[in-house]
C-alpha cells in the first residue's frame, strides 16, 4: 500500500468516526425489540444478526463495543466499514458471496459454537435486493444459532439510487433501531424445509423494514 493510499484510508476512518459521533449526539435514538436480544446474549446463546445491505449504514455503530464478529466484503466498500469501525471492538472476517468465504465461514461457525454473535448481510454484496441467500440459514442450522433481524429508519434520511436502495440518515432527526423476534432452524431440516425457513426469515426481514419506515408515521 502506498503512502498516499494509507493516508486516504486513515482519513476515511477518522472522518467516519467523527461523523457517526456527531450524528449520535444530535439525534434522538430509540430502540424497539432489543430485550429479547439482550436476554439471548446474557444467556450466552449464539446469535446471527441479519441486516439487509441497504440498511447497514448505522449497523456498525449500533453494535459497537459488544465484541461481535462481522463478515465484511473484501471490496473497497468493505474496507470503508473496517476503517471506520476499527476501534469499536469488532472482529472482522473478510468474505462475501462473490469472494471465497471458506475461512470466514469457519471463523463465524467457531464464534457461534462458543456462544458468540455475528453480523451477517444475507443479500450482499451485490444482491438481488432483499433476497435472502441460503448461507445464513445453513449457518444457523449447523450451529443452533438464533437468527435476529435488524434494521433502522429515520426522519431525516435519503435512499440512494443503488441496487440496494441504500439508506443514509442525517443529524438533528429521530432514529429508530428495530430488532425482530429470534428464529431458529431445525438441525435435521431437509432441503425443502430449509427453503421454507429461508422464505420465512426473508419475509420477517422485509416486514421489519416496513415497520421501521412507518414508525414515525403511524397509520
Amino acid at each position: 500500500m502506498t503512502v498516499w493510499r494509507s493516508i486516504k484510508w486513515a482519513l476515511i476512518g477518522f472522518l467516519g468516526k467523527c461523523f457517526f459521533g456527531f450524528l449520535a449526539k444530535t439525534s434522538r435514538m430509540t430502540v424497539v425489540g432489543g430485550d429479547t436480544f439482550r436476554a439471548l446474549r446474557q444467556a450466552k446463546k449464539p446469535v446471527i444478526i441479519l441486516v439487509w445491505h441497504g440498511r447497514i449504514f448505522l449497523t456498525p455503530y449500533f453494535f459497537r463495543k459488544r465484541g461481535m464478529v462481522a463478515m465484511v466484503s473484501p471490496s473497497e466498500d468493505g474496507e470503508i466499514v473496517v476503517r471506520i469501525a476499527s476501534t469499536w471492538g469488532y472482529t472482522f472476517v473478510r468474505g462475501s458471496g462473490s469472494h471465497s468465504i471458506v475461512r470466514a465461514w469457519a471463523e463465524m461457525k467457531r464464534e457461534l459454537e462458543r456462544g458468540g454473535a455475528v453480523i451477517h448481510v444475507p443479500d450482499g454484496p451485490k444482491g438481488p435486493d432483499r433476497k435472502l441467500k441460503m448461507g445464513a440459514i445453513k449457518l444457523a442450522q449447523q450451529t443452533g444459532a438464533y437468527l435476529v433481524p435488524f434494521t433502522f429508519s429515520a426522519t431525516k434520511k435519503k435512499l440512494l439510487r443503488s441496487w440496494d436502495n441504500f439508506m443514509i440518515c442525517y443529524p438533528f432527526g429521530k432514529i429508530v433501531f428495530m430488532m425482530g423476534e429470534p428464529m431458529t432452524v431445525p438441525s435435521a431440516a431437509t432441503d425443502d424445509e430449509l427453503e421454507t425457513e429461508r422464505q420465512k426469515v426473508e419475509k420477517a426481514m422485509i416486514w421489519l423494514d416496513q415497520e421501521a419506515d412507518g414508525h414515525f408515521h403511524p397509520k
